[in-house]
């Protein structure tokens, strides 16, 4: 019993650290002058992905039998998989949640109008098609210039990496581990490249939020990507102090790595206690929950209006868990892979193509995203059959 209460208390204190954190780290990127995008991709997915690389650092190192680095092997594989989909299809949700709330907003501020102008005939009529303005929920996540583009580019650089990762996992030869190096090598080109990106990124619409005035056809800047709410720390200063930003950053994250942990290992209780064997449990459940910060984020974000942070924040988190832990697992283990793993990664390189598919396509819904929550479950369902 106690486990599921801790486990719900570990839940609810990772989404109220992750609000907090989310608001010290867009003040710590404007202190930084970094672009919007790089928020996401590197500041936020970096601060929520470290922790997690030094659950895998220690587990590769210090574990001293081969059961205790192939969690960290395993760690490396699920996080990834866990992001491409299920993190993936909760923003989805959470779009289609925010874009028909809006959508009954905005219906229901056409009524009098309607009623003024058309008499019940017009009111109705209004409310019917969500009133003028109202989002629409077939229109694509990202609709800025280069927004759609950029998230495409962060797709191929993680696929890329991905396929070498598995590929390597399925031979042996004796200088593998020195390849390790080059993982790092790869994220730190791609975090010079998100940092290079200045703070002259382009500010536009957040079309998949839903942020339209209503009665606007054109599009209009959206006012939620720029403002920043006051710093919880100091909610009184309009400008809070650097060592304020800083402190609430490092803070939040230290209580959501704990939190983290412990939602781990209580999940990892439960899973006998319900019938679950412990390896459904460590490749099947344990990825979602390590992966938890960075869905609260991303839900955090959208419900603020600022999908462009919160997708960057997921496909920021993918590259580093496609790199720095993988790393760490060709230094210190054999990086040889079973069917388990294996399956976990040709489900994560199809679950990438059909979003970059999709992408390409200029057709990024909410519903296309929580699509991607489907693959899930066919690893879920390809798992059960080979541990049985």
């Amino acid at each position: 019993m106690w486990h599921f209460v801790l486990l719900i208390v570990c839940a609810v204190v990772i989404y109220l650290s992750c609000e907090w954190f989310v608001n010290a780290v867009e003040w710590l990127g404007r202190r930084l002058n970094v672009g919007k995008m790089a928020v996401g991709t590197i500041l936020a997915a970096f601060g929520t992905a470290l922790p997690e690389s030094v659950v895998t650092l220690v587990a590769v190192t210090t574990g001293g039998t081969a059961e205790s680095k192939d969690i960290g092997v395993g760690a490396a594989m699920g996080g990834p998989l866990a992001l491409a989909t299920v993190a993936y299809a909760v923003t989805g949700v959470a779009l289609l949640q925010r874009r028909r709330k809006l959508a009954a907003a905005a219906g229901a501020a056409a009524v009098p109008a309607g009623a003024a102008v058309g008499g019940a005939r017009g009111g109705a009529t209004a409310v019917g098609r969500g009133g003028p303005g109202a989002p629409d929920e077939r229109g694509e996540v990202l609709t800025g210039p280069g927004e759609l583009a950029r998230l495409v580019k962060d797709q191929r650089w993680f696929l890329a990496v991905f396929v070498v990762k598995v590929a390597l996992g399925l031979v042996a030869f004796a200088f593998k581990p020195v390849l390790g190096l080059a993982f790092f090598a790869v994220y730190a080109v791609y975090f010079w490249r998100e940092m290079s990106g200045g703070s002259a990124t382009p500010h536009a619409v957040d079309h998949a939020a839903g942020d339209t005035a209503a009665g606007a056809q054109d599009a209009v800047v959206d006012d939620d990507e720029d403002e920043l709410e006051p710093l919880k720390l100091q909610p009184r200063r309009e400008v809070p102090a650097t060592w304020a930003v800083v402190a609430q950053t490092l803070a939040t994250l230290a209580v959501i790595f704990v939190s983290s942990q412990l939602f781990v290992h209580q999940l990892d209780a439960i899973g006998p206690m319900i019938g679950l064997p412990a390896a459904v449990t460590a490749l099947l459940l344990s990825p979602i929950a390590t992966e938890l910060p960075e869905i609260m984020n991303a839900i955090i974000w959208v419900r603020q209006g600022k999908t462009k942070l919160a997708l960057a924040n997921i496909s920021g988190a993918m590259m580093i868990q496609a790199t720095v832990p993988s790393g760490l697992g060709l230094l210190f283990t054999p990086w040889k892979f079973d069917h388990a793993l294996t399956w976990s990664g040709v489900v994560t390189i199809v679950a990438i193509v059909y979003l970059l598919a999709t992408m390409r396509a200029h057709r990024l819904t909410p519903v296309r995203l929580a699509v991607a929550g489907l693959f899930y479950l066919v690893f879920a369902g390809g798992l059960v059959f080979i541990l049985s």
